[in-house]
């Protein structure tokens, strides 16, 4: 008999807003405060760093749906809708009565759910008069969405790559230099963020809040240019429900309903992207599903960091958020997962998971890849090894399923493919990747650092 395995919405069906959680959460984010004053954020005090309109969007607590620009939306046609896949033979291979749906974000330009707000800000870049956009990217996928969507609207894109990703995966960033963005290693030479931090460590490889301290001192110290994000902040995952509202509306095709949503985390944006449009109906009492942040066990913010007030980059250069986090100093351990190597949550993934209405998982490394090695074997596609970590959790929730006997339905985020993580493969193949643990010690080291706030 045949199986319907995966499920497509015509252009006419694709969403044309994106949905704006803050509006109808039962308990609202803290506002983020001002650096400098530590009063709270007014839109008018990003306006120097971010696109006008994304600043609006940040700080949005009363719209739920926000329209999506025409222009943005006729980008989105040339991909979208991307699958969703009921993974009957991962199902098959584990032996779990669980129903296994996943959503192939991997298909998109670029090969992850990056260019979905890469995209919508440098539309809004371009029509507020900008010429150049700056950023920092992990493992490489923002920064190479970022290159292209500047290259679509005619910007000049500049990337700072965490010096240890760009070791770990060449080809990202001669993917960013393909479509014309200058590509600096972080911590670099080139600002004075970047000096500091490797006057203070000549050995320190970087992290993603590294990065972003340079970032946001060019885009403030450059004519014409502002700064973008990949993750972390509110408008950057409201973008990203496009991925969920098209979810929606392939499950009902499905003729099923996810008990439990899962996606990897680094900031959330990928996570709230899937999440958020279903979490909704929980709000309401008309759904009980479960959503479940993976996040690796060796940057375990979620999981085992403290709700605080702290900078999103090293330097200070960021609002003041209140996030779960593990010290903006945190000095990640150099895990193949670049894109989850980051020292917080953002805030709205804090206060829902403060709230009760989620949970983080802690994954160690090498669950990642071998969760990876069962899904390629079976359906095809080989992972990016920060989906593998939304991947191992399905699995853990899979084989509960067959403990228990329970019929679930499980839906996860597939966010991108490791067509370009091959390294990591062949070190996972080879014997040569190890788990890494963070000592209780440690985490409250870097907790020292945190600002002490009223």
């Amino acid at each position: 008999m045949y199986r319907q395995k995966r499920f497509l919405l015509d252009e006419a069906e694709l969403p044309r807003q994106w949905y704006n959680i803050q509006a109808e959460m039962p308990n609202k984010p803290l506002p983020p405060l001002h650096p400098g004053t530590k009063k709270p954020l007014r839109a008018e005090d990003l306006f120097p760093i971010f696109a006008e309109e994304c600043a609006r969007q940040e700080l949005n607590q009363t719209d739920a749906f926000i329209d999506i620009p025409e222009t943005v939306r006729e980008k989105y046609c040339s991909y979208r809708s991307t699958p969703l896949v009921r993974a009957y033979e991962l199902e098959n291979a584990l032996g779990t009565p669980a129903h296994i749906y996943f959503k192939n974000e991997s298909v998109n330009p670029l090969g992850s759910h990056k260019v979905n707000s890469a995209l919508a800000q440098c539309y809004y870049l371009k029509e507020e008069g900008m010429t150049n956009v700056t950023t920092e990217t992990g493992a490489g996928q923002w920064g190479a969405a970022l290159a292209y969507a500047a290259r679509v609207f005619g910007l000049e894109a500049a990337v700072y790559q965490v010096k240890i990703s760009m070791q770990q995966k060449p080809y990202r960033s001669m993917i960013m230099r393909t479509f014309g963005a200058t590509v600096e290693g972080s911590p670099s030479m080139s600002t004075r963020a970047g000096k500091d931090l490797i006057t203070k460590n000549p050995a320190y490889t970087g992290s993603l809040g590294s990065a972003i301290s340079e970032a946001i001192e060019l885009a403030t110290t450059t004519p014409g240019c502002k700064y973008s994000l990949g993750s972390v902040l509110s408008h950057v995952t409201l973008h990203q429900t496009i991925i969920g509202l098209e979810a929606e509306k392939q499950m009902a095709m499905a003729g099923e309903y996810p008990d439990m949503v899962i996606a990897c985390f680094g900031g959330g944006s990928n996570f709230g992207g899937i999440a958020f449009p279903f979490m909704r109906h929980n709000f309401t009492g008309e759904h009980t599903t479960e959503f479940i942040a993976a996040e690796p066990a060796s940057c375990p913010k979620l999981t085992r960091g403290e709700f605080r007030y702290d900078f999103g980059d090293e330097s200070g250069y960021t609002p003041l958020l209140p996030m779960y986090t593990l010290g903006h100093n945190f000095h990640p351990a150099n895990i193949h997962a670049g894109g989850l190597r980051y020292h917080g949550a953002g805030v709205i993934v804090s206060q829902l998971l403060k709230d009760g209405l989620m949970r983080g998982m802690d994954i160690p490394q090498l669950e990642a890849f071998d969760a990876a090695m069962i899904f390629a074997r079976t359906e095809g596609i080989i992972p990016a090894p920060e989906s593998s970590h939304a991947i191992a959790a399905t699995v853990r929730e899979a084989l509960r399923c067959k403990e228990t006997g329970e019929e679930k339905v499980i839906l996860f985020n597939l966010s991108g493919h490791g067509l370009i993580d091959m390294t990591a493969y062949d070190s996972y193949l080879s014997g040569d990747l190890q788990n890494y643990n963070v000592a209780d010690e440690e985490i409250a080291r870097y907790l020292q650092d945190v600002p002490t706030m009223p």
